[in-house]
């Protein structure tokens, strides 16, 4: 059995006549009725029945027919894959994701994507996860990093990312004092919070109601940085991604810290349309992702809490009020 042998064999049952198949593929009657015959007499089974002038394919027929067609389709995308990655990326990708994704990931990936590729187009939209969902499921864009999980049959998820959700408060709340913070020590505690509905959101409650908190929740955004500015002036208090907080951490702007006995962890991933094959652009960049995923600020290490940088008192600022005199750059 060969290639050529399943593809007379499928030229035959998809024209219904062996001197039709013979025209298509440029070949006599008899040589296709001969390799016909060839393969009858290899598999010990009949392929087709003829019937007058009529044919009409066998069961052991039609299972070597589904083989040809799944050959011939894989040897099609082949070539196609060969052919696409001799060529130079080009064209548009419409890349989606969320707010914080967008201010904390996009930013490293796009540079690298660029430079690699200068000819794509890449147009980014910032939005929330259930319209995203509805962008890629309808084609209107080709590639989101979304907050897992993502249950739709016509979408393929593909995890990438595990970001550290830590507990931020303002530097001089009384939680940043503590050595270590306690669930119970968040009953009663005013929560800036991303909205209702949220993948993020969805991982803080199920925390809450393992815990049994009913948080007073003062303001719900999908925002991240209306969340920090919020925290910053004291409130509320909030949980969000490290990655997103780690600057005005290091600055010491803003304290954060692991929750006793917790970990708390969002998942991230890929997603698009589901396809037979996936377009090299989108391909390029998930490639991308994986050089700069090493580069992201995911965690903060192994401390529970998370120590602002020290700062120096300038020469003209008080005893005591260190936190309102610091030195640019000075760690």
């Amino acid at each position: 059995m060969d290639l050529r042998q399943l593809e007379i064999l499928r030229a035959v049952a998809d024209s219904g006549s062996f001197t039709s198949a013979g025209q298509q593929l440029h070949l006599s009657q008899s040589a296709v009725s001969r390799q016909i015959l060839l393969l009858e007499e290899e598999l010990n089974e009949q392929l087709f029945l003829r019937i007058g002038r009529q044919i009409r394919i066998t069961p052991a027929g039609s299972t070597l027919l589904s083989l040809s067609r799944r050959l011939f389709e894989d040897i099609d995308q082949t070539r196609a894959s060969i052919l696409e990655h001799q060529q130079t990326v080009s064209g548009t990708i419409r890349l989606v994701g969320g707010m914080t994704v967008c201010l904390y990931v996009f930013p490293a990936l796009l540079k690298e994507f660029r430079r690699d590729h200068p000819a794509v187009d890449v147009k980014v939209t910032a939005t929330s996860t259930p319209r995203l969902i509805r962008q890629l499921r309808s084609g209107n864009a080709d590639l989101g990093l979304v907050t897992l999980p993502v249950d739709d049959p016509n979408l393929i998820t593909v995890p990438v990312m595990s970001e550290e959700l830590l507990l931020v408060t303002a530097p001089q709340h009384p939680l940043a004092r503590r050595r270590t913070i306690a669930p119970k020590d968040l009953i009663g505690q005013p929560f800036v919070l991303f909205e209702t509905g949220s993948s993020t959101r969805r991982t803080i409650e199920a925390f809450f109601v393992k815990e049994q908190i009913a948080p007073k929740v003062v303001t719900e955004t999908e925002n991240v940085e209306i969340i920090k500015a919020l925290v910053r002036i004291g409130m509320g208090v909030t949980i969000i991604p490290y990655q997103s907080v780690a600057r005005e951490v290091r600055a010491g702007y803003l304290f954060c810290a692991r929750i006793a006995g917790q970990q708390l962890v969002r998942e991230t991933g890929w997603v698009h349309l589901r396809s037979n094959r996936v377009p090299r652009v989108v391909q390029e960049m998930m490639r991308t992702f994986e050089q700069v995923r090493p580069r992201l600020k995911l965690s903060p290490g192994g401390s529970r809490r998370v120590a602002p940088r020290r700062r120096r008192r300038s020469p003209s600022c008080p005893p005591g009020r260190d936190e309102r005199c610091v030195l640019p750059g000075v760690g």
